[in-house]
């Protein structure tokens, strides 16, 4: 099968229309900083709407500083969310609700094994 590769701006306005639509969509990461739970190009997550308050331990794509990033919520507070990878151990970001775009609701491992994310 052929690849085609696109910006993330495309592929993810698209995906925030999906799940803005209220359909799930399942996409494949990059990067490692989700390592050891999600690994780049080999796992495959499925993204939909937020239907309910976010909680820590959910994992969510966000906008954070004209990037999409998908991590873990670390804390909740009245300033925002605060979101760390579970393979970054100094590194964390800050959003707010509306830059969140879907939550994590499934995990296909490279293996074909589904996993549901827990907290």
């Amino acid at each position: 099968m052929d690849k085609k590769v696109i910006s993330n701006d495309i592929l993810f306005a698209a995906v925030k229309d999906l799940v803005d639509e209220g359909r799930p969509v399942t996409i494949r990461p990059k990067g490692d900083s989700m390592l050891p739970f999600i690994h780049s190009d080999r796992d495959s997550v499925t993204l939909e709407r937020v239907g309910g308050p976010l909680s820590v331990g959910d994992i969510v794509l966000f906008r954070y500083k004209g990037k999409y990033i998908m991590h873990r919520i670390y804390a909740i507070g009245k300033d925002g969310i605060t979101l760390m990878g579970d393979g970054n151990l100094n590194v964390m970001e800050h959003c707010t609700a509306s830059d969140v775009i879907g939550i994590v609701t499934g995990l296909t491992k490279g293996n074909g094994r589904r996993i549901k994310p827990g907290k």
